[in-house]
């Protein structure tokens, strides 16, 4: 059966999905989101609003026996006026937890934004595509479609030469992570490319991503949002958006972290929860925000534009950061016995800054993101590690 009016179609609802809190009915059929409705009222921004309907880590599971696999979605793409149109987001299909196929939808709705500087942006609408599957692994199988991390993706239908159920229990932990642009992906290749799903697989864990391209400011919402989750893990990965966007002073940044600190533990009290610092990021290590784009040479990259003097008078830099969030967890830790620190430099530092160097000064390579991922995997959920399995 290879003909589209020979396959099975199946609603896509919310029993499908893995790694969101939230879904959306719109015209075209179901939106994931990865923040509540109440958070969405009080976000402030597009840029927010846009990374957090991104499905960074979102992905449909079931079980099927089927070898072909189609999913119509209405994406909305992310261009910048003046640049090289960007390449179709991928989807990926895991079978068994095994990537066994890819596939792009072209089309589509595409946001392009007219200003960098204040993300300004107007909608061009366009069609739903379809990503299709074929030649699958015979029988029995679970199976995965993580959708595109960088694209808003409106889920239509579900086709299939074979009848699903939605995937069983796997078991596995379940990791909530939040943090900024590289935690949501920026530069990956694929959504199974992005360090904490890669980490999240080889840490045998169910990843929920709240990574935010531009976006980990501590929010109070997001915070809530995280204390309302059911989770195992909590990882929180905070600080260089604060910098780069300039939007905090010391005073501020210090009881922010306490209360975004504060309300996770009120639904998470015992849950082991890893604060993380930023990784390397030499533009930023003790220049202040706020960052801007650098088009130079025609390439886009990013300088910081503060003036290092005002340190003293508490603008925050990358290392200014640090040295604070390890006070905070430090003197948190004396009672509260699972919340741990990590230095980002220890996922992200010289060393591999040398291997693999920041294309655009700020986000990492795919190979960054395998790089981070495989420190983390041995930091995090390795034999001693904060996330480690109590049975291993």
């Amino acid at each position: 059966m290879n003909a589209e009016n020979d396959l099975i179609t199946t609603p896509v609802t919310a029993d499908l999905l893995r790694g969101h809190l939230d879904v959306e009915a719109t015209a075209h059929g179901l939106l994931p989101h990865r923040l509540p409705a109440r958070a969405r009222r009080q976000i402030p921004d597009d840029r927010l609003a846009t990374a957090e309907a991104q499905p960074s880590g979102v992905r449909l599971a079931f079980r099927t026996r089927a070898t072909t696999v189609e999913l119509e979605t209405l994406p909305t793409k992310r261009a910048y006026l003046g640049f090289p149109p960007p390449a179709d987001g991928v989807y990926d299909l895991l079978a068994d937890g095994r990537l066994a196929a890819q596939a792009t939808v072209a089309g589509g709705n595409v946001r392009m934004v007219t200003d960098l500087a204040t993300e300004s942006a107007e909608l061009r609408e366009g069609p739903a595509g379809t990503a299709r599957f074929a030649g699958l692994p015979p029988g029995d199988k679970d199976v995965e479609i993580w959708l595109p991390h960088t694209e808003i993706t409106e889920l239509i239908a579900l086709r299939t030469d074979a009848p699903v159920e939605p995937a069983r229990d796997s078991g596995r932990r379940v990791w909530l992570h939040h943090g900024s642009s590289i935690s949501h992906g920026s530069n990956a290749a694929h959504p199974t490319a992005i360090w904490p799903a890669l980490a999240a697989a080889d840490g045998g864990v169910e990843l929920v991503n709240l990574g935010f391209g531009g976006s980990a400011l501590l929010d109070p919402f997001t915070a809530r949002a995280m204390r309302d989750a059911p989770a195992d893990l909590i990882s929180v990965k905070v600080g260089i958006n604060v910098v780069n966007g300039d939007v905090m002073r010391l005073r501020a940044f210090v009881p922010a972290v306490h209360g975004f600190l504060d309300t996770i533990r009120e639904g998470h009290p015992t849950t082991p929860l890893l604060v993380v610092s930023p990784v390397l990021c030499p533009v930023q290590e003790d220049t202040p925000g706020p960052l801007a784009p650098d088009l130079d040479g025609g390439t886009l990259r990013f300088k910081a534009t503060g003036d290092p003097a005002e340190i003293a008078a508490g603008r925050l830099t990358l290392n200014v950061i640090r040295d604070v969030l390890a006070r905070i967890v430090e003197q948190r830790a004396a009672d509260d016995p699972h919340l741990h620190h990590l230095d980002g430099r220890d996922l992200y530092g010289e060393k591999d800054y040398a291997d693999f160097p920041l294309p655009d000064e700020v986000h990492p390579d795919p190979a960054g993101h395998r790089r981070i991922a495989e420190n983390f995997t041995r930091l995090a959920f390795g034999p001693g590690g904060p996330f480690a399995s109590p049975t291993a």
